[in-house]
């Protein structure tokens, strides 16, 4: 992973929440121009959502954001405070809202925790660690959860017959087939033999058509075992923590959804886990996504996913689902970034200097 700081700072860049915006809304005009299905009447079938699961929705997006910053917090050793916490995660989900989820924000984040004050290779292996479990849990519980929706997580759609056929289902296992490899690579080499790692990556970056980029190689290896040297000898209770609000986290993310359903049509308990379950295929769809946050595709294929629950509200639930969880980050991302680089860049160091001050004036003092 190399931070290049010119890189990070055009991804963290307030002007880039209007390449998103634009996409997502002119998927949505196309969506509503094409779709003779959709009309005025459709869009005020918005009043027809039941309060109460809105609000639902509302507390389960709210209740992922404060695990994620409990997390960050745990995974630091608590070294950010809970304000410093809010600023790392709305900065870290606003760099993942405007690079295409295949890029993600992990970077961004070791480049923001290194300027909270945790050094470069602790930073690092935060970012790294956190990366890791997320993807973990997808690897893990991904199986459990498409098992007990007994064969109904790939949708009935004309759209998708006649676009891909039968192949979702071959490009779901594929996609995460190679999702698993990687995540399972990556924890053996941060949690096991990390020196094994770098020397596999050297004699494969040796090959003449790809030794250009063996310096980079090393220079990831090296990353990589500083990483590990971080976090090993850590308690159990330190993973079971971490752990612990992994699945707090990803769990309240697919949850939101669910309630979202729920506002326009009540779902028995296998219903809500077929939706649960249809999420994991979505993300994976939108992990491989071009476009910046999955805009356009997320809100194309939620509506192939999710209509045979929503019929009529599918149209003002998509768009919903993306007002409660994508558009908010691109707002207060905007809002926190200028805020924070004066605190990081130019406050601290005031500050500094007024301490150094009112040290010598004490000293004159004595």
């Amino acid at each position: 992973m190399k931070l290049d700081n010119k890189e990070i700072f055009r991804t963290l860049n307030p002007n880039k929440v209007w390449v998103p915006v634009f996409i997502g809304l002119l998927i949505v005009f196309l969506m509503f121009y094409l779709d003779p299905n959709v009309n005025a009447q459709t869009l005020r079938g918005v009043f027809d959502a039941s309060i109460p699961y809105l609000l639902l929705a509302v507390l389960f997006i709210v209740m992922r954001d404060i695990g994620y910053m409990y997390r960050i917090r745990e995974v630091t050793d608590k070294h950010l405070t809970w304000t410093r916490a809010i600023y790392v995660i709305i900065l870290w989900e606003f760099a993942s809202a405007v690079t295409p989820s295949i890029v993600g924000g992990t970077a961004v984040a070791a480049f923001i925790l290194q300027k909270e004050g945790i050094p470069l290779g602790k930073a690092l292996a935060f970012t790294m660690l956190t990366a890791i479990m997320d993807n973990l849990f997808f690897v893990i519980g991904a199986p459990i959860i498409l098992f007990f929706a007994q064969g109904h997580i790939f949708p009935t759609s004309r759209v998708l017959e006649m676009r891909l056929g039968s192949s979702m289902e071959y490009l779901f296992w594929a996609s995460y087939s190679l999702y698993a490899f990687y995540s399972i690579l990556m924890a053996g080499a941060l949690f096991y033999r990390p020196r094994v790692f770098k020397w596999i990556l050297l004699k494969i970056f040796s090959i003449r058509w790809i030794r250009k980029w063996k310096y980079n190689a090393n220079m990831y290896g090296d990353q990589i075992i500083e990483a590990s040297k971080e976090i090993r000898g850590k308690p159990l209770k330190y993973w079971l923590i971490i752990i612990s609000a992994t699945i707090f986290i990803w769990s309240s993310r697919y949850f939101m959804l669910n309630a979202l359903v729920s506002a326009f049509n009540i779902l028995d308990m296998f219903e809500h886990v077929i939706v649960f379950a249809r999420q994991i295929i979505m993300w994976v769809v939108m992990m491989i996504s071009p476009t910046p946050g999955s805009s356009g595709t997320a809100e194309f294929f939620f509506s192939q996913f999710f209509k045979e629950f929503l019929v009529g509200y599918t149209f003002v639930t998509s768009i919903l689902w993306r007002m409660f969880s994508y558009y908010p980050y691109l707002i207060l991302g905007a809002i926190f970034l200028p805020k924070w680089i004066r605190q990081v860049f130019f406050k601290k160091p005031n500050e500094n200097k007024k301490k150094e001050v009112k040290g010598q004036k004490g000293n004159s003092k004595i």
